[in-house]
């Protein structure tokens, strides 16, 4: 009997960019922080997107091949240039962004490569913002019908949103990650009547016959609905030096765990951990070891 176990596959779709702060620049893009999350915690995680043909694009391609993500998923692009976001932080290291339009990865294309990449992935991860062109939004509705375990991470940046995109994508997910104002957003514009969190959570998962939802809420921890049960973890208090890409860190631990049949309570404490600690440290993908993280969980085991 073969007792090999298989290396867990995510693709992840849509923007790989340089965020550009007062400052400095730190290489982002959600799809591809969770990718690069992903692959530290040791999931074959591959990213499909396209760069231009600049040296910022060159940079970024030997930067993900460094952090063990390949690169044959990354269009280049002779027309449109790499992606650049201006972010600027408040005192409490919350971000806002200015997000050039358009860029390369707005004009992703679908081919059989692509197509067999996302059939023979366990799990298949995209956002809102890749929607906002025609072109990269096509590609990916035609991708989700390949994908075997569909997540929604809704990413809601003015004005690169529409209700009728939201809801389309939610219907076809499997699993919808949100950040707490996302959640009553969107369920105000399903006309919920409800107020609380766990109240708007469930009509969510009504609304879109979803049975995996889960709501983060900044330094509160976040909330998991997976099969028909809520699970809890309510933060942890660390000095914050900015939250960029804490969220996306977030969501590839929390799937990191589940996918790999971990109790669901385990998956959410991990995840909320692994957010803390990105948000105590710069940019979006600072190095954090799983001994870090069970260290900052557990401070007085030794």
């Amino acid at each position: 009997m073969n007792n090999i176990k298989k290396k867990l596959s995510v693709v992840c779709f849509g923007e790989v960019l340089f965020d550009v702060f007062p400052t400095h620049k730190k290489i982002g893009g959600a799809p591809l922080n969770v990718a690069l999350r992903l692959a530290s915690l040791g999931v074959n995680a591959q990213i499909i997107s396209r760069i231009g043909n600049d040296e910022i694009g060159k940079e970024l391609l030997n930067f993900i091949k460094e952090n063990g993500v390949p690169t044959n998923t990354i269009q280049i692009d002779q027309s449109f240039s790499t992606g650049e976001v201006l972010v600027q932080l408040d005192k409490k290291g919350s971000a806002s962004y200015t997000i050039n339009y358009p860029v390369a990865w707005d004009k992703i294309e679908c081919n059989p490569e692509i197509e067999n990449v996302v059939k023979k992935a366990d799990a298949f991860v995209y956002g809102s913002l890749v929607c906002r062109d025609l072109i990269s939004f096509t590609t990916l509705l035609e991708l989700i019908n390949y994908a075997k375990y569909k997540i929604f991470d809704v990413n809601l940046r003015a004005p690169f949103y529409t209700k009728e995109v939201l809801i389309r994508l939610m219907l076809q997910s499997d699993f919808i990650k949100f950040n707490d104002d996302e959640l009553y957003e969107i369920s105000s514009f399903l006309n919920s009547p409800y107020h609380s969190l766990e109240q708007n959570i469930l009509f969510i998962a009504e609304q879109t016959n979803s049975k995996h939802i889960c709501v983060t809420k900044g330094s509160h921890g976040a909330v998991l609905y997976y099969n028909e049960k809520m699970y809890y973890n309510s933060g942890y208090k660390i000095e914050v030096i900015d939250t960029v890409g804490s969220g996306d860190s977030f969501l590839a631990a929390l799937l990191y765990k589940l996918l790999s049949n971990d109790e669901p309570q385990n998956a959410i404490d991990f995840a909320c951990a692994m957010g803390a600690l990105v948000a105590k440290n710069e940019g979006a993908n600072p190095k954090i070891t799983d001994k870090a993280i069970h260290a900052f969980m557990n401070p007085t085991k030794k």
